[in-house]
């Protein structure tokens, strides 16, 4: 396939408006809400609404039993995995901070979720992630160290079943991926990713235009 580069356009004060449009036409709950308040408190930089509802249809197409998080934060993202899940899915979500999964545990219970609907595993993803089921998830989520996303790649292909989902926050990285500009080696990781992905075999991908960018691949069967 040809690439077209160097043709990225100037994100205009009418795409603005619409991304701003994107997000408000999603409602969030009082628990959603609550978990954001803390996500501010603490520093952090939860999904959009509009990328939680993306990965909320996401979960919801893929008939998501069993999904993985790299990147509890305070549960926002969670939350919308967990309301697009089977109603006997489970979220296994790693974080480094049990701090923030303490968040994460008030804002599901708020939400109605039972316990056993999310399972917690404090530590650093690399750490933990090979210490899950080879094609066990339908769907990962990646929120972490944008320096170990190759890594999550490796990794998610170990982990999904053929045709499930893995997808990564942030890849725009608030416009300096596609800037001209020196970079610092989180954002040429990024550029990585991007291509890796979709030069890969192994995946189907889209780059959706949400938030600060999801990037988004089924692995095939």
């Amino acid at each position: 396939m040809r690439q077209l580069r160097g043709q990225e356009r100037v994100i205009t004060a009418n795409r603005q408006t619409s991304w701003a449009f994107a997000d408000a036409f999603v409602a969030e709950d009082e628990a959603m809400l609550w978990a954001r308040d803390r996500a501010r408190e603490t520093g952090l930089r939860p999904v959009s609404p509009a990328t939680g509802a993306a990965l909320r249809l996401l979960a919801a197409t893929t008939d998501a039993k069993a999904v993985a998080e790299i990147g509890t934060g305070t549960g926002v993202s969670g939350l919308y995995l967990l309301y697009g899940m089977r109603p006997d899915g489970v979220l296994t979500t790693v974080d480094p901070e049990p701090e923030r999964q303490q968040f994460a545990r008030e804002a599901f219970r708020a939400a109605g979720f039972a316990a056993n609907r999310a399972r917690f595993i404090p530590g650093r993803a690399l750490d933990v992630l090979p210490r899950l089921a080879d094609g066990g998830y339908d769907l990962v989520f990646c929120d972490g160290d944008r320096l170990e996303c190759l890594d999550y790649l490796a990794e998610s292909l170990r982990l999904l079943r053929p045709g499930g989902l893995v997808c990564f926050e942030g890849v725009f990285a608030d416009g300096r991926t596609v800037d001209a500009a020196a970079q610092p080696a989180e954002v040429l990781r990024l550029r990585e990713l991007l291509r890796a992905v979709r030069e890969s075999q192994e995946l189907m991908a889209t780059l959706l235009p949400v938030g600060n960018g999801l990037l988004c691949a089924v692995r095939r069967g």
